[in-house]
């Protein structure tokens, strides 16, 4: 197997969960990395000489995503084919990612992006701030914006005191 499908194999769900969390749904995050990846593709020898390749495909990632939300279309996208879920209990965990993921809409563009790097990708603040193209110290205060945001949101609360 050569480097690039390695890497794919490796990165493909972190990169399809990155992409579900900064808003996309399942199978529009997993185009969205399909994207993602084949520009990498072209690029490979860039993004492998890269001082960190992770970094270097989600701000890939990041740019893709910004790109599809300035078409002007948002409709529904037709599929031959209708996906098949297995036998796991859909509901289980259904509240917690609702959540979860109205919490993630309340924050503004940058923070939600800037704690999906950091707390679901794992990138620390250099990789964050190589990725957003700004200074670590901007990346320090978007996530500090977004824990407190996080901390006071109702949704979250109601996880933390289920009452």
């Amino acid at each position: 197997m050569d480097d690039f499908s390695e890497y794919v194999t490796a990165r493909w769900p972190t990169l399809v969960r990155a992409a579900v969390l900064l808003g996309c749904n399942p199978p529009e995050a997993e185009d969205l990395v399909q994207t993602t990846l084949e520009r990498c593709l072209v690029k490979w020898n860039r993004v492998r000489a890269a001082d960190d390749r992770d970094a270097y495909v989600h701000r890939v990632l990041i740019n893709c995503f910004r790109s599809s939300r300035r078409r002007r279309w948002h409709g529904e996208r037709p599929s031959a084919v209708l996906p098949e879920y297995a036998d796991v209990d859909p509901t289980a965990g259904i509240d917690q990612t609702d959540a979860v993921m109205r919490a993630l809409d309340g924050l503004p563009d940058d923070q939600r992006t800037a704690v999906v790097l950091r707390y679901y990708a794992h990138l620390n603040e250099q990789q964050m701030a190589s990725v957003l193209g700004v200074a670590a110290g901007t990346v320090k205060s978007r996530l500090s914006r977004a824990v407190k945001a996080l901390a006071q949101d109702p949704h979250l609360s109601e996880l933390r005191d289920p009452r």
